[in-house]
This record gives structure tokens, C-alpha cells and sequence, in this order.
């Protein structure tokens, strides 16, 4: 076996977050679209909450391994649907986001799951209510030589996780003043 070039595979949470922001910039979505869906849906919840600690959280969800193999599967999965550049019955069915394939969703789930039941629950509500940025893409996919299939369910998934870390951050807070702790970062948790 030939010696393989050694490739980059390995990323720092700043890297990640970079390369995730790119890409979704280019697919047409923006950190404060995601964090706009966040701030609507736990604002319901949530007094006093506010679109930068949604930011904060959307960028952190971003910075998460998972969430960076997530985010780059999801979109070349759906340029290379675009392209038609798979095989068989698969290019059809990813290409037209058939109802019944469900995979998209799996993967929304699994990047949800990283915020517990809470953030699949989340992730349920805005699938199937489509929000904002989510709705876009959706509506967008439906477009001559354009996929979203993966995108918005990806989207809404870091959303949702955004949306439930919101909420675990600012409980946090309210059990530290509490005891009279106070944490010295959002990152902290």
C-alpha cells in the first residue's frame, strides 16, 4: 500500500466554528437567522433572554465536533444532489426531500440530542413549524437546482440546541445567584 498524503483532519473549536460559519454563509444562511429562531422560541419560555445570548450559544453549538461533521455532511451531501451526482434511486429521493426518507431528520436529531430530550423536542417544534431561516430553505429546495434537504433540518437542529442551551444557561445563572456564585462565562457551560 502506497504512503498516503498526510491530510488535515483534526480542527480546533475556532476552526470548526469558522469553517461551519463559511460554508453556511455560502449555502445562504447566517449565524443570526439561526439565532433569531432561537431567541422566537425560547422567548415563550424564557423573560429577558436576548438574541446576543442566542448568538453566543448558536456560535458555540458551531464550535462542537458533532456539530462541524454534521454541517459539512449535511451540505455536500445536498451540492452533490444538486449536481446529480448520485446514483439511483437515492438522487431522486434526496433531491426531492421525499417525505418519507427521514435521514435529514436523523441527523437534525442527533446534532438536537446534544441538548438532551429538550433539544429534540425543540427540534420537533421547528421541523415541523418551519421558522424563519428554516422555512426559507425549505421553500428554496423546492427550486429547479436547489437541495436543501439536509440544510434546513441541520439548521433547525442547531436552533433548537441553541434554544435549550439558552435555557440551561440562564437556570444556571438563577441557581448560582441563588447560592451567591457567580460563573465568569457563558462558555463555562
Amino acid at each position: 500500500m502506497a504512503d498516503r498524503k498526510a491530510k488535515k483532519l483534526l480542527y480546533t473549536r475556532q476552526e470548526m466554528f469558522e469553517l461551519n460559519k463559511k460554508l453556511l454563509l455560502k449555502r445562504g444562511v447566517t449565524l443570526e437567522s439561526i439565532a433569531e429562531i432561537s431567541f422566537k422560541q425560547q422567548a415563550k419560555y424564557t423573560e429577558n433572554i436576548t438574541r446576543e445570548l442566542c448568538l453566543e450559544s448558536v456560535e458555540k453549538i458551531l464550535s462542537l465536533r458533532d456539530v462541524f461533521h454534521h454541517v459539512q455532511l449535511a451540505c455536500e451531501i445536498d451540492r452533490l444532489a444538486e449536481e446529480g451526482l448520485f446514483q439511483g434511486p437515492i438522487q431522486d429521493i434526496i433531491y426531492e426531500d421525499l417525505g418519507l426518507f427521514g435521514i435529514d431528520e436523523t441527523m437534525g436529531l442527533a446534532v438536537a440530542g446534544l441538548y438532551g430530550t429538550i433539544g429534540q423536542t425543540n427540534f420537533g417544534d421547528i421541523d415541523v413549524n418551519k421558522h424563519g431561516i428554516v422555512k426559507r430553505l425549505n421553500d428554496a429546495g423546492k427550486e429547479d437546482g436547489i437541495c436543501h434537504t439536509f440544510l434546513d433540518d441541520i439548521v433547525g437542529a442547531i436552533a433548537a440546541a441553541a434554544s435549550t442551551r439558552v435555557a440551561q444557561v440562564t437556570n444556571e445563572e438563577l441557581a448560582h445567584e441563588e447560592t451567591g456564585i457567580k460563573r465568569l462565562s457563558i462558555f463555562d457551560i
